[in-house]
């Protein structure tokens, strides 16, 4: 289990720091717990300072009753649940995109969608304009795929909700309706929403600098001028933007 802690230093800055792997015998979230109370133990640290926790959508993690989150919450009543974003963006993904015939469903909702759109002078029609588009899927490696991800669903958010609520009264198994149900709740959670655009604007900023970095004729000078002035972009962003 990887463990990251998040706080704010003596001059209020807020730091980020990975700090350790701890081996587990099972993912269990009793397990988890154990490991994660006898980390604290072991580096000076207390539950009882924890405002937050972060982790991905899994029972074990998230479980209402015996989930990691819950038995903390139990502890410490500040240690506030966030489910992580990327998990929860490419859950939507996965469920849209598990099978053909929910692609196609979502290409009828943005056909029909477009066609609404186009009638009311919403949008233009030509050559060119409102072209097909599917949901793309983040990739492990690249990071302005997860920024395509994002534009994509915000692109398609109608048809998008519109699939995973169809999904949620007409999906094979109890599971893809459990599923398909909690992101369409989710797309409507303003959390979500803004954390959506929130990471556009900042893997905006980051994927210049991504792009730089893969040319093959770049140099090192250039390239530490370009991370300078991402960073000073992104703490003018992070202080006023």
């Amino acid at each position: 289990m990887a463990v990251v802690l998040r706080y704010v230093d003596d001059g209020g800055e807020v730091i980020e720091r990975f700090v350790g792997v701890i081996h587990v015998t099972d993912t269990c979230a009793s397990s988890l717990k154990s490991a994660i109370d006898n980390f604290f133990a072991k580096n000076n640290l207390t539950m009882s300072k924890v405002r937050g926790q972060g982790y991905d959508g899994a029972s074990n993690m998230r479980g209402e009753l015996n989930g990691l989150k819950q038995k903390n919450f139990t502890e410490n009543k500040c240690a506030f649940y966030i489910h992580c974003f990327e998990h929860q963006l490419q859950l939507i993904v996965n469920i849209v995109g598990a099978s053909c015939k929910r692609k196609d469903l979502i290409r009828k909702k943005q056909h029909d969608d477009f066609v609404k759109r186009i009638e009311t002078g919403e949008v233009c029609a030509g050559k060119g304009k409102n072209q097909e588009m599917s949901l793309a899927r983040a990739g492990d490696t690249r990071w302005g795929s997860h920024l395509k991800t994002i534009l994509r669903l915000l692109d398609l958010w109608k048809p998008v909700r519109e699939v995973l609520f169809a999904l949620s009264r007409e999906g094979t198994d109890a599971k893809t309706r459990g599923n398909a149900l909690g992101m369409a709740e989710k797309m409507e959670n303003f959390e979500f929403v803004f954390i959506a655009h929130l990471m556009v604007n900042l893997l905006r900023k980051t994927n210049d600098l991504s792009q730089a970095l893969q040319l093959k004729n770049q140099n090192i000078g250039n390239v530490v001028q370009l991370i300078e002035d991402m960073k000073y972009d992104i703490k003018k962003y992070r202080d006023d933007g």
